[in-house]
């Protein structure tokens, strides 16, 4: 247990110095006393750093920060109730049915009404964030439905990405029928970015995701008693439906909401659940979750800090950042893992 703490308060100043790093670097430099004066709202600070600072660099690190451990959590979740090591946000069409979602408002609507709701400046971002939870909760009540009638998990994975292709297959669709800026407006929503979330998006992103990461808390105990299989989790008296219920709940909503703000980020859900496992050498929940959390905010700290590095004119996609840096790590834990296993 002394281990696991040492590990979480590494983890944890691990994220302090990525945060201090998102606020330090860029294309613009500014030196580290400038940036704490600024902070602390000190005048005769230059305008220019003062806009970089607070409309730019905290916004993306806070998010970044909120988003990771989000969608970690989220994959956390969803591999406990499927016992599948290859469940994932993206991988079982959770974000697929999200994006689906925030495509009927931006294209969809602007078809049919002639005005996407997206540009609907407040009400536009609070129809984006709905669609995207009714349609990550419609994709996630769909696999649960499914995973009922089917045994095998690689049976249950291949349906899940075949409902992932039919969600891209209706975007597809839409966009033929949508208007070039709607299309636009729509692919580049779709590369992912931790950038767009700002002012009051951005403080309303970090209250949903403040109240909604400790309440994923609340799912431990669940998960614990989950993993030892249905059979005997009833017999300990853990109500099986609602204990999938809570956690489908759970998981949707988040993704949903990183989706609706981020685009639909890759990999993060997938891969960092094995990262911490492989870390702390676990599998309580109650040692996982807060791993797990950290450990998603590290890299999506991480991957925002490599995306707008120095010599980068504007911003590389978030998605092919989390890809290049995430898959090599886990592919080596997993290579470890097999290695002390044979």
């Amino acid at each position: 247990m002394k281990k696991h703490l040492l590990l979480l308060l590494a983890l944890l100043l691990f994220i302090v110095l990525l945060f201090v790093l998102n606020l330090l670097l860029g294309t613009v430099r500014i030196p580290m006393g400038s940036i704490c004066r600024i902070l602390l709202g000190s005048d005769g600070e230059s305008e220019i750093w003062t806009n970089i600072i607070w409309s730019s660099r905290v916004p993306q690190a806070l998010t970044a920060l909120v988003a990771g451990a989000g969608l970690a959590v989220s994959g956390l979740q969803m591999q406990t109730v499927f016992r599948n090591p290859l469940a994932g946000p993206s991988v079982l069409g959770i974000s697929n049915g999200a994006s689906l979602g925030v495509a009927c408002v931006v294209l969809l609507s602007g078809s049919l009404g002639g005005v996407a709701l997206s540009r609907l400046g407040y009400m536009g971002d609070v129809a984006m964030s709905v669609a995207a939870i009714v349609g990550s909760l419609a994709v996630m009540g769909l696999i649960l439905w499914v995973s009922t009638r089917v045994r095998g998990n690689v049976t249950l994975l291949i349906i899940g990405v075949m409902i992932g292709y039919l969600a891209t297959a209706i975007i597809g669709v839409l966009k033929f029928f949508s208007a070039e800026e709607d299309i636009k407006a729509y692919v580049v929503w779709g590369l992912g970015s931790f950038a767009r979330v700002s002012g009051d998006q951005m403080v309303l992103f970090v209250v949903l995701m403040a109240v909604l990461l400790p309440l994923s808390m609340l799912t431990v105990k669940s998960m614990n008693v989950y993993l030892l299989g249905d059979a005997y989790a009833r017999n300990l008296g853990l109500d099986i439906r609602r204990a999938r219920f809570m956690l489908i709940v759970c998981s949707g909503t988040l993704v949903a909401i990183v989706t609706a703000y981020c685009g639909p980020i890759m990999f993060i859900g997938l891969a960092v659940p094995h990262l911490a496992r492989a870390l702390f050498r676990s599998s309580d929940h109650r040692i996982l979750m807060p791993a797990t959390m950290l450990a998603g905010a590290a890299l999506a700290l991480l991957c925002n800090l490599i995306a707008r590095m120095p010599g980068f004119e504007g911003a590389l996609p978030v998605n092919s950042v989390t890809a290049l840096v995430g898959a090599p790590v886990i592919a080596s834990v997993l290579f470890r893992r097999r290695q002390s296993a044979e």
